[in-house]
Protein backbone atom coordinates (compact mmCIF):
# COMPACT_ATOMS: atom_id res chain seq x y z
CA UNK A 1 0.00 0.00 0.00
CA UNK A 2 1.74 3.51 -1.07
CA UNK A 3 0.55 6.26 1.20
CA UNK A 4 1.57 10.01 0.12
CA UNK A 5 2.70 12.09 3.10
CA UNK A 6 1.14 15.87 3.43
CA UNK A 7 2.43 18.94 5.21
CA UNK A 8 -0.07 17.61 7.89
CA UNK A 9 1.99 14.32 8.62
CA UNK A 10 5.28 15.85 8.80
CA UNK A 11 3.92 18.86 10.91
CA UNK A 12 2.35 16.11 13.26
CA UNK A 13 5.80 14.06 13.45
CA UNK A 14 7.61 17.58 14.38
CA UNK A 15 5.39 18.38 17.02
CA UNK A 16 5.59 14.95 18.58
CA UNK A 17 9.27 15.07 18.62
CA UNK A 18 9.35 18.47 20.21
CA UNK A 19 6.44 17.04 22.96
CA UNK A 20 8.44 14.04 23.69
CA UNK A 21 11.67 16.09 23.76
CA UNK A 22 10.28 18.37 26.79
CA UNK A 23 9.01 15.83 28.34
CA UNK A 24 12.55 14.17 28.67
CA UNK A 25 13.53 17.52 30.37
CA UNK A 26 10.04 17.91 32.74
CA UNK A 27 9.09 20.13 30.84
CA UNK A 28 4.95 21.42 30.59
CA UNK A 29 3.72 20.63 27.34
CA UNK A 30 -0.13 22.30 27.04
CA UNK A 31 1.22 25.41 24.89
CA UNK A 32 2.82 23.24 22.45
CA UNK A 33 0.10 20.90 22.13
CA UNK A 34 -2.09 23.79 21.42
CA UNK A 35 -0.13 25.04 19.28
CA UNK A 36 -0.03 21.82 17.30
CA UNK A 37 -3.53 21.55 17.42
CA UNK A 38 -4.03 24.58 15.97
CA UNK A 39 -1.56 24.32 13.49
CA UNK A 40 -2.63 21.04 12.26
CA UNK A 41 -6.12 22.96 11.98
CA UNK A 42 -4.86 25.49 10.02
CA UNK A 43 -3.37 23.58 7.50
CA UNK A 44 -6.20 21.31 6.96
CA UNK A 45 -9.36 23.94 7.08
CA UNK A 46 -7.19 27.14 5.76
CA UNK A 47 -9.11 28.82 8.48
CA UNK A 48 -8.28 30.44 11.13
CA UNK A 49 -11.39 30.41 12.74
CA UNK A 50 -12.21 26.41 12.16
CA UNK A 51 -8.61 26.29 13.69
CA UNK A 52 -9.88 28.28 16.81
CA UNK A 53 -12.41 26.42 17.17
CA UNK A 54 -10.96 22.92 16.59
CA UNK A 55 -8.31 23.67 19.83
CA UNK A 56 -11.94 23.77 21.73
CA UNK A 57 -13.78 20.96 20.39
CA UNK A 58 -10.44 18.83 20.57
CA UNK A 59 -10.55 19.53 23.96
CA UNK A 60 -13.91 17.95 24.38
CA UNK A 61 -13.49 15.23 22.16
CA UNK A 62 -10.49 14.35 24.73
CA UNK A 63 -12.16 14.87 27.91
CA UNK A 64 -14.98 12.48 26.58
CA UNK A 65 -12.60 10.18 25.53
CA UNK A 66 -10.84 10.26 29.27
CA UNK A 67 -14.59 10.59 31.24
CA UNK A 68 -14.94 7.27 32.54
CA UNK A 69 -11.18 7.29 33.93
CA UNK A 70 -12.12 10.41 35.23
CA UNK A 71 -15.17 9.43 37.35
CA UNK A 72 -13.50 6.00 38.58
CA UNK A 73 -10.28 7.76 39.82
CA UNK A 74 -12.14 10.50 41.26
CA UNK A 75 -14.70 7.92 43.17
CA UNK A 76 -12.11 5.91 44.40
CA UNK A 77 -10.27 8.83 45.45
CA UNK A 78 -13.67 9.88 47.31
CA UNK A 79 -13.64 6.51 48.93
CA UNK A 80 -10.22 6.13 50.09
CA UNK A 81 -10.49 9.64 52.06
CA UNK A 82 -13.91 8.67 54.01
CA UNK A 83 -11.70 5.57 54.66
CA UNK A 84 -8.42 7.26 55.90
CA UNK A 85 -10.24 9.78 58.47
CA UNK A 86 -12.41 7.06 59.90
CA UNK A 87 -9.06 4.48 60.32
CA UNK A 88 -10.65 1.61 58.31
CA UNK A 89 -7.89 1.94 55.82
CA UNK A 90 -5.20 1.46 58.47
CA UNK A 91 -7.22 -1.84 60.21
CA UNK A 92 -8.02 -2.99 56.44
CA UNK A 93 -4.51 -3.17 55.45
CA UNK A 94 -2.76 -4.23 58.63
CA UNK A 95 -3.00 -8.19 58.18
CA UNK A 96 -1.23 -7.34 54.65
CA UNK A 97 2.02 -6.03 56.30
CA UNK A 98 2.83 -9.29 57.31
CA UNK A 99 3.14 -10.11 53.66
CA UNK A 100 4.93 -7.09 51.84
CA UNK A 101 7.24 -5.97 54.60
CA UNK A 102 10.03 -4.69 52.49
CA UNK A 103 10.15 -1.94 49.59
CA UNK A 104 11.29 -4.86 47.95
CA UNK A 105 8.32 -7.23 48.65
CA UNK A 106 5.91 -4.60 47.71
CA UNK A 107 7.30 -3.84 44.58
CA UNK A 108 6.93 -7.02 42.72
CA UNK A 109 4.08 -8.26 44.44
CA UNK A 110 1.96 -5.19 43.76
CA UNK A 111 3.33 -5.92 40.17
CA UNK A 112 2.46 -9.51 40.13
CA UNK A 113 -0.77 -9.09 41.55
CA UNK A 114 -1.71 -6.88 39.33
CA UNK A 115 -0.61 -8.82 36.43
CA UNK A 116 -2.95 -11.45 37.13
CA UNK A 117 -5.84 -9.39 37.83
CA UNK A 118 -5.34 -7.51 34.30
CA UNK A 119 -4.81 -10.92 32.65
CA UNK A 120 -8.77 -11.64 33.53
CA UNK A 121 -10.30 -8.33 33.88
CA UNK A 122 -7.48 -5.73 31.41
CA UNK A 123 -5.38 -3.12 33.47
CA UNK A 124 -8.05 -0.37 34.38
CA UNK A 125 -10.03 -2.01 36.56
CA UNK A 126 -7.16 -3.33 38.08
CA UNK A 127 -5.63 -0.18 39.25
CA UNK A 128 -8.42 0.80 40.71
CA UNK A 129 -8.84 -2.33 42.61
CA UNK A 130 -5.60 -2.54 43.98
CA UNK A 131 -4.41 0.68 44.18
CA UNK A 132 -7.43 1.32 46.83
CA UNK A 133 -6.07 -2.05 49.11
CA UNK A 134 -2.23 -2.68 48.72
CA UNK A 135 -1.24 1.17 48.23
CA UNK A 136 -1.74 2.12 51.63
CA UNK A 137 0.31 -0.97 52.65
CA UNK A 138 2.93 -0.04 50.24
CA UNK A 139 3.43 3.10 51.02
CA UNK A 140 3.47 2.29 54.74
CA UNK A 141 6.61 -0.36 54.33
CA UNK A 142 8.66 2.55 52.53
CA UNK A 143 7.47 2.13 48.70
CA UNK A 144 7.35 5.16 47.49
CA UNK A 145 4.02 6.37 45.51
CA UNK A 146 5.74 6.36 42.18
CA UNK A 147 6.98 2.69 42.56
CA UNK A 148 4.12 1.65 43.20
CA UNK A 149 2.86 2.95 40.36
CA UNK A 150 5.55 2.02 38.26
CA UNK A 151 4.82 -1.60 38.86
CA UNK A 152 1.06 -1.48 38.15
CA UNK A 153 1.85 0.41 35.05
CA UNK A 154 4.75 -2.05 33.51
CA UNK A 155 3.18 -5.28 34.89
CA UNK A 156 -0.81 -4.59 34.12
CA UNK A 157 -0.43 -2.22 31.19
CA UNK A 158 2.38 -4.23 29.92
CA UNK A 159 2.79 -7.27 30.68
CA UNK A 160 -0.59 -8.57 30.61
CA UNK A 161 -2.09 -5.93 28.24
CA UNK A 162 0.56 -6.58 25.26
CA UNK A 163 0.22 -10.44 26.02
CA UNK A 164 -3.47 -10.53 26.62
CA UNK A 165 -3.63 -14.57 26.71
CA UNK A 166 -7.09 -14.57 28.79
CA UNK A 167 -9.57 -11.90 27.19
CA UNK A 168 -7.34 -12.06 23.60
CA UNK A 169 -8.50 -9.09 22.36
CA UNK A 170 -4.78 -7.27 20.86
CA UNK A 171 -3.73 -11.05 19.49
CA UNK A 172 -7.31 -11.39 17.64
CA UNK A 173 -7.04 -7.68 16.28
CA UNK A 174 -3.18 -8.22 14.88
CA UNK A 175 -3.72 -12.42 13.41
CA UNK A 176 -6.81 -11.28 11.32
CA UNK A 177 -4.59 -8.17 9.98
CA UNK A 178 -2.08 -10.98 9.72
CA UNK A 179 -4.12 -13.72 8.01
CA UNK A 180 -2.55 -16.15 11.24
CA UNK A 181 -4.80 -18.31 13.57
CA UNK A 182 -4.83 -16.32 16.86
CA UNK A 183 -3.34 -19.19 18.59
CA UNK A 184 0.01 -18.77 16.60
CA UNK A 185 0.26 -15.50 17.41
CA UNK A 186 -0.24 -16.18 20.95
CA UNK A 187 2.06 -18.54 21.39
CA UNK A 188 4.76 -16.37 19.36
CA UNK A 189 4.18 -13.79 21.67
CA UNK A 190 5.31 -16.09 24.33
CA UNK A 191 8.96 -15.54 24.80
CA UNK A 192 8.64 -12.14 23.70
CA UNK A 193 6.22 -10.97 26.29
CA UNK A 194 8.45 -12.63 28.55
CA UNK A 195 11.62 -10.97 27.00
CA UNK A 196 10.08 -7.59 27.69
CA UNK A 197 8.59 -7.90 30.97
CA UNK A 198 11.74 -9.10 32.72
CA UNK A 199 13.91 -6.81 30.88
CA UNK A 200 11.37 -3.48 31.83
CA UNK A 201 10.51 -4.65 35.62
CA UNK A 202 14.19 -5.56 36.72
CA UNK A 203 15.32 -2.23 34.84
CA UNK A 204 13.03 -0.20 36.56
CA UNK A 205 13.62 -1.45 40.07
CA UNK A 206 17.07 -1.93 39.71
CA UNK A 207 16.94 2.57 38.77
CA UNK A 208 14.18 2.95 41.61
CA UNK A 209 16.61 1.09 44.41
CA UNK A 210 19.16 2.71 42.78
CA UNK A 211 18.20 6.37 43.07
CA UNK A 212 16.34 5.98 46.57
CA UNK A 213 19.35 4.76 47.68
CA UNK A 214 21.71 7.66 46.03
CA UNK A 215 18.84 10.41 47.56
CA UNK A 216 17.77 10.89 44.08
CA UNK A 217 14.47 9.33 44.10
CA UNK A 218 11.66 12.21 43.04
CA UNK A 219 8.00 10.42 43.67
CA UNK A 220 6.53 13.39 41.50
CA UNK A 221 4.05 14.09 44.45
CA UNK A 222 0.80 15.24 43.74
CA UNK A 223 -1.91 16.38 46.28
CA UNK A 224 -4.92 13.05 46.62
CA UNK A 225 -6.76 11.96 49.24
CA UNK A 226 -4.31 10.20 51.40
CA UNK A 227 -3.04 11.18 54.88
CA UNK A 228 -0.68 13.89 53.50
CA UNK A 229 -4.20 15.83 52.21
CA UNK A 230 -7.25 17.24 53.14
CA UNK A 231 -8.00 19.16 55.99
CA UNK A 232 -11.26 17.11 57.60
CA UNK A 233 -10.25 16.13 60.93
CA UNK A 234 -9.71 12.66 61.56
CA UNK A 235 -13.43 10.84 62.80
CA UNK A 236 -13.46 8.35 66.00
CA UNK A 237 -15.64 4.99 65.19
CA UNK A 238 -16.69 2.11 67.46
CA UNK A 239 -13.73 -0.55 66.97
CA UNK A 240 -16.48 -3.30 66.06
CA UNK A 241 -17.76 -0.94 63.32
CA UNK A 242 -14.01 -0.38 62.00
CA UNK A 243 -13.15 -3.83 61.98
CA UNK A 244 -16.52 -5.04 60.32
CA UNK A 245 -15.59 -2.48 57.53
CA UNK A 246 -12.31 -3.54 57.18
CA UNK A 247 -13.65 -6.91 56.71
CA UNK A 248 -16.61 -5.92 54.53
CA UNK A 249 -14.88 -4.10 51.93
CA UNK A 250 -12.33 -6.35 50.31
CA UNK A 251 -14.88 -8.94 50.41
CA UNK A 252 -17.11 -6.26 48.56
CA UNK A 253 -14.08 -5.92 46.04
CA UNK A 254 -13.47 -10.03 45.99
CA UNK A 255 -17.09 -10.23 44.75
CA UNK A 256 -16.68 -7.74 42.11
CA UNK A 257 -14.13 -9.75 40.82
CA UNK A 258 -16.16 -13.50 40.92
CA UNK A 259 -18.94 -10.95 39.25
CA UNK A 260 -16.46 -9.69 36.40
CA UNK A 261 -15.18 -13.52 35.87
CA UNK A 262 -18.69 -14.96 36.25
CA UNK A 263 -20.24 -13.02 33.70
CA UNK A 264 -17.73 -12.21 31.40
CA UNK A 265 -17.21 -8.39 32.69
CA UNK A 266 -13.80 -6.39 30.75
CA UNK A 267 -12.98 -2.97 30.31
CA UNK A 268 -15.59 -0.70 30.86
CA UNK A 269 -17.90 -2.63 32.80
CA UNK A 270 -15.38 -4.10 34.67
CA UNK A 271 -14.59 -0.82 35.43
CA UNK A 272 -18.25 0.50 36.43
CA UNK A 273 -18.46 -2.35 38.50
CA UNK A 274 -15.59 -1.44 40.84
CA UNK A 275 -17.07 2.16 40.66
CA UNK A 276 -20.60 1.59 41.33
CA UNK A 277 -18.61 -0.49 44.35
CA UNK A 278 -16.95 2.04 45.72
CA UNK A 279 -19.63 4.49 45.70
CA UNK A 280 -21.70 2.55 48.06
CA UNK A 281 -18.70 1.97 50.39
CA UNK A 282 -18.38 5.48 50.85
CA UNK A 283 -22.03 6.35 51.57
CA UNK A 284 -22.22 3.17 53.56
CA UNK A 285 -18.84 4.56 55.87
CA UNK A 286 -19.65 8.25 55.40
CA UNK A 287 -23.16 7.58 57.07
CA UNK A 288 -21.75 5.12 59.77
CA UNK A 289 -19.09 7.98 60.67
CA UNK A 290 -20.82 11.59 60.17
CA UNK A 291 -24.66 10.06 61.38
CA UNK A 292 -26.39 13.46 60.86
CA UNK A 293 -23.99 14.72 59.24
CA UNK A 294 -23.69 12.09 56.85
CA UNK A 295 -25.51 13.54 53.85
CA UNK A 296 -23.75 16.78 53.43
CA UNK A 297 -20.71 15.11 54.30
CA UNK A 298 -21.12 12.46 51.54
CA UNK A 299 -21.67 14.98 49.10
CA UNK A 300 -17.96 16.73 50.51
CA UNK A 301 -16.08 14.02 49.96
CA UNK A 302 -17.35 13.64 46.57
CA UNK A 303 -16.53 16.92 45.58
CA UNK A 304 -12.79 16.21 46.95
CA UNK A 305 -12.73 13.24 44.72
CA UNK A 306 -14.02 15.17 41.32
CA UNK A 307 -11.48 18.16 42.64
CA UNK A 308 -9.08 15.70 42.63
CA UNK A 309 -9.86 14.02 39.21
CA UNK A 310 -10.18 17.29 37.35
CA UNK A 311 -7.00 18.58 39.03
CA UNK A 312 -5.07 15.33 37.71
CA UNK A 313 -6.54 15.30 34.32
CA UNK A 314 -6.14 19.07 34.24
CA UNK A 315 -2.90 19.48 32.28
CA UNK A 316 -3.48 15.98 30.13
CA UNK A 317 -6.12 16.72 28.25
CA UNK A 318 -4.71 19.49 25.68
CA UNK A 319 -2.10 16.99 25.54
CA UNK A 320 -4.35 13.66 25.12
CA UNK A 321 -6.34 16.07 22.48
CA UNK A 322 -3.79 17.05 20.55
CA UNK A 323 -2.41 12.87 20.16
CA UNK A 324 -6.19 11.88 19.40
CA UNK A 325 -5.73 13.71 16.32
CA UNK A 326 -3.21 11.48 15.26
CA UNK A 327 -6.36 8.87 15.12
CA UNK A 328 -9.92 9.40 14.07
CA UNK A 329 -10.27 12.71 15.85
CA UNK A 330 -8.79 14.53 13.18
CA UNK A 331 -11.47 13.71 10.66
CA UNK A 332 -14.14 14.35 12.90
CA UNK A 333 -13.15 17.72 14.25
CA UNK A 334 -11.59 18.93 10.99
CA UNK A 335 -13.11 16.62 8.06
CA UNK A 336 -11.61 14.33 6.14
CA UNK A 337 -10.34 16.54 3.26
CA UNK A 338 -7.27 17.34 3.85
CA UNK A 339 -6.68 13.37 4.71
CA UNK A 340 -8.94 11.76 1.75
CA UNK A 341 -8.36 8.25 1.87
CA UNK A 342 -6.28 8.13 5.19
CA UNK A 343 -6.48 5.93 7.81
CA UNK A 344 -4.99 8.10 10.42
CA UNK A 345 -1.89 10.27 10.87
CA UNK A 346 -0.02 7.94 12.84
CA UNK A 347 -1.39 4.78 10.66
CA UNK A 348 -0.21 6.51 7.96
CA UNK A 349 3.43 7.27 9.19
CA UNK A 350 3.38 3.75 9.95
CA UNK A 351 2.62 2.34 6.41
CA UNK A 352 5.38 5.25 4.78
CA UNK A 353 7.93 3.63 7.54
CA UNK A 354 7.61 -0.09 6.62
CA UNK A 355 7.30 0.86 2.80
CA UNK A 356 10.69 2.82 2.76
CA UNK A 357 12.57 -0.29 4.42
CA UNK A 358 14.78 -2.83 2.72
CA UNK A 359 14.15 -6.46 3.62
CA UNK A 360 16.15 -8.72 6.40
CA UNK A 361 15.00 -10.24 9.53
CA UNK A 362 16.72 -7.47 11.00
CA UNK A 363 15.55 -4.41 9.28
CA UNK A 364 12.11 -6.35 9.74
CA UNK A 365 12.51 -6.68 13.09
CA UNK A 366 13.29 -3.22 13.81
CA UNK A 367 10.68 -1.95 11.57
CA UNK A 368 8.03 -3.73 13.19
CA UNK A 369 9.23 -2.19 16.39
CA UNK A 370 9.31 1.29 15.37
CA UNK A 371 5.82 0.82 13.37
CA UNK A 372 4.31 -0.61 16.70
CA UNK A 373 5.63 2.28 18.76
CA UNK A 374 4.68 4.97 16.10
CA UNK A 375 0.56 3.67 16.21
CA UNK A 376 0.87 3.83 19.57
CA UNK A 377 1.64 7.76 19.83
CA UNK A 378 -2.77 7.76 19.93
CA UNK A 379 -2.40 6.51 23.36
CA UNK A 380 -4.88 3.68 22.87
CA UNK A 381 -2.24 0.72 22.02
CA UNK A 382 -5.25 -0.82 20.27
CA UNK A 383 -5.88 1.60 17.20
CA UNK A 384 -2.75 0.72 15.14
CA UNK A 385 -2.37 -2.95 15.83
CA UNK A 386 -4.29 -4.51 12.97
CA UNK A 387 -2.07 -2.11 10.99
CA UNK A 388 1.04 -3.96 12.54
CA UNK A 389 -0.50 -7.20 11.64
CA UNK A 390 -0.81 -6.29 8.17
CA UNK A 391 2.32 -5.08 8.00
CA UNK A 392 4.11 -8.04 9.32
CA UNK A 393 2.23 -10.50 6.56
CA UNK A 394 3.78 -8.13 3.91
CA UNK A 395 7.58 -8.47 5.33
CA UNK A 396 6.85 -11.92 5.91
CA UNK A 397 5.84 -12.94 2.48
CA UNK A 398 9.07 -11.02 1.51
CA UNK A 399 11.17 -12.86 3.94
CA UNK A 400 9.59 -16.26 3.42
CA UNK A 401 9.10 -16.64 6.87
CA UNK A 402 8.39 -14.99 10.31
CA UNK A 403 4.88 -13.99 10.23
CA UNK A 404 3.89 -15.15 14.03
CA UNK A 405 7.11 -13.67 15.38
CA UNK A 406 6.68 -10.47 13.66
CA UNK A 407 2.85 -9.67 14.30
CA UNK A 408 3.57 -10.59 17.75
CA UNK A 409 6.30 -8.01 17.95
CA UNK A 410 4.71 -5.34 16.82
CA UNK A 411 1.69 -6.17 19.00
CA UNK A 412 4.08 -6.08 22.05
CA UNK A 413 5.54 -2.74 20.85
CA UNK A 414 2.34 -1.10 19.88
CA UNK A 415 0.48 -2.00 23.44
CA UNK A 416 4.00 -0.89 25.49
CA UNK A 417 3.51 2.43 24.04
CA UNK A 418 0.26 3.44 23.65
CA UNK A 419 -1.29 0.74 26.10
CA UNK A 420 -0.01 2.99 29.08
CA UNK A 421 3.49 3.15 29.53
CA UNK A 422 4.95 6.17 28.44
CA UNK A 423 2.01 8.59 26.96
CA UNK A 424 1.24 10.54 29.73
CA UNK A 425 -2.75 10.19 29.79
CA UNK A 426 -2.59 6.48 28.88
CA UNK A 427 -1.10 5.55 32.31
CA UNK A 428 -3.56 8.16 34.36
CA UNK A 429 -5.14 5.54 35.67
CA UNK A 430 -1.60 4.42 38.01
CA UNK A 431 -0.77 7.86 38.24
CA UNK A 432 -3.63 9.17 39.92
CA UNK A 433 -4.60 6.26 42.00
CA UNK A 434 -0.97 6.53 43.39
CA UNK A 435 -1.08 10.04 43.52
CA UNK A 436 2.01 11.15 41.19
CA UNK A 437 2.34 12.99 38.38
CA UNK A 438 1.81 10.66 34.89
CA UNK A 439 4.98 13.09 33.29
CA UNK A 440 6.81 11.73 36.16
CA UNK A 441 5.89 8.23 35.62
CA UNK A 442 5.89 8.13 32.00
CA UNK A 443 9.66 9.41 32.26
CA UNK A 444 10.47 6.80 34.90
CA UNK A 445 8.82 4.68 32.55
CA UNK A 446 10.98 5.65 28.81
CA UNK A 447 14.06 4.06 29.73
CA UNK A 448 13.17 0.69 30.96
CA UNK A 449 10.88 0.30 28.21
CA UNK A 450 13.27 1.97 25.49
CA UNK A 451 15.64 -0.98 26.99
CA UNK A 452 13.09 -3.55 26.81
CA UNK A 453 12.09 -2.88 23.39
CA UNK A 454 15.82 -3.23 22.20
CA UNK A 455 16.19 -6.16 23.77
CA UNK A 456 13.06 -7.71 22.89
CA UNK A 457 13.20 -6.56 18.97
CA UNK A 458 16.84 -8.06 19.04
CA UNK A 459 15.39 -11.59 20.33
CA UNK A 460 13.13 -11.31 17.85
CA UNK A 461 15.84 -11.25 15.03
CA UNK A 462 16.72 -14.34 15.65
CA UNK A 463 13.42 -16.23 15.83
CA UNK A 464 12.43 -14.57 12.83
Amino acid sequence: MDIQLSAIHWVYVAFIAFILALLVKRRDTTLICVAGIFTLGLIATESIGGSVSGIFNSFIYATKELLGTIFIISIIVAMSRVLIITGINETMIKPLTGFLRTPTLAFWGIGIIMLLTSLFFWPSPGVALIGAVLLPVALRVGLPALGAAVAMNLFGHGIALSGDYIIQGAPKLTADAAGLPVSQVMAASVPLVIVMGLVTTIVAFWMMRRDMKNGKWNDGFVAVGREEAGTKAAVNLPASVKKALAIAIPILFAIDVAVMFAFDLQGGDATALIGGTAVVILIVATMLAHRNRGLEETTSYLIEGFQFGFRVFGPVIPIAAFFYLGDSAFKELFGDGALLGSHGIVNDLGVALANSVPMNGAVASVTLTATGAITGLDGSGFSGISLVGSVAHMFSVALGSGAATLTALGQVAAIWVGGGTLIPWALIPAAAICGVSPFELARRNLKPVLIGLAVTTVVAIFLV
